[in-house]
């Protein structure tokens, strides 16, 4: 399969990027699941913790199962169809995500309420419903980390070293969730997700870069051959800086011009939006994790 980065990005680029991805994503569960289970315990209903948790197992192995199954799918197939697959799953991955993360950023003001009264519902309906609402918050989460994964593993050449690398990111982001929950830090989370939901747009829009070029590859988009610039002849593409940042960002030596356009359209547009959308003052997550 073709991809942008004239050498292999390294095993370490490779989990670091998936990483940082696993740790935001993963905070961003974690918090939704310690809401669910901080509002059970306090309403006297430890009894439904099981379906709790059985709900976040099951958006948990619906995450693996769907990068795995798009990732690896592609395996099956021609290279030149499995750039069309990449192509295509890549542009769909960058649009859920940037809505995700647009939505995310103006729900968050109002997010524990409304966790806490779907949850306050399920518990006086039953176990199942419990288990759904767990599922479905937390796999929100998880559906748009599977896609964002599928297009950040092309971009570093596939394999099984980005799963690596979010499962790594999702044990610190659970570690880092539980010393939340019983107080043991604190994190202002209006800054975290702002700085983290940037670097996110800045990986979706190396994912949309990626896309471009793959349908260039197959053929349904021109222009392949309109190089924007090319700085190959001094820019090391092996080196470490060169991995980090054709594996994390995409960055290329030799884009053609609709990659660029692409990238700086897509970062140009998006980025204001997401700073402009729900705006809140910030506050620190404590012990009963009732604050996001």
């Amino acid at each position: 399969m073709t991809v942008l980065a004239d050498a292999a990005p390294s095993v370490v680029t490779k989990m670091v990027g998936s990483g940082l991805i696993g740790v935001r994503e993963g905070l961003e569960a974690g918090i939704v699941v310690m809401i669910l289970i901080a509002f059970a315990a306090k309403s006297g209903r430890r009894d439904a913790l099981r379906w709790l948790w059985a709900g976040v197992i099951a958006a948990l192995a619906m995450t693996i199962g769907t990068f795995l199954i798009i990732q690896f799918g592609t395996s099956t197939v021609s290279n030149l169809t499995a750039e069309l697959i990449a192509g295509i799953a890549s542009l769909v991955a960058v649009a859920i995500v940037t809505s995700m993360l647009l939505w995310m950023r103006k729900a968050a003001a109002h997010l524990s309420g409304d966790l806490k009264s779907g949850l306050a519902s399920a518990l006086e309906i039953g176990g199942i419903a419990v288990f759904s609402v767990a599922f479905l918050a937390v796999g929100r989460e998880g559906f748009e980390t599977a896609l964002l994964m599928v297009g950040y593993a092309e971009n570093v050449s596939g394999g099984i070293w980005p799963l690596v690398g979010l499962l790594i990111g999702i044990a610190i982001a659970a570690g880092l969730t539980t010393l939340l929950y019983f107080g043991t830090v604190s994190l202002d989370f209006n800054k975290f997700f702002t700085y983290t939901g940037l670097f996110l747009i800045v990986v979706a829009a190396g994912i949309l870069s990626y896309g471009v070029h793959a349908l260039q590859v197959y053929g349904w988009l021109p222009g392949m051959n309109n190089v924007a610039y090319d700085i190959s002849s001094w820019y090391d593409t092996s080196s470490w800086y060169g991995a980090i940042f054709s594996g994390i960002f995409n960055f290329s030596a030799n884009p053609s011009w609709l990659q660029v356009i692409a990238w700086v359209a897509y970062v140009g547009i998006v980025t204001p939006l997401f700073l402009l959308r729900g705006r809140i003052p910030s506050r620190k997550v404590v012990a009963d994790g009732a604050s996001v």
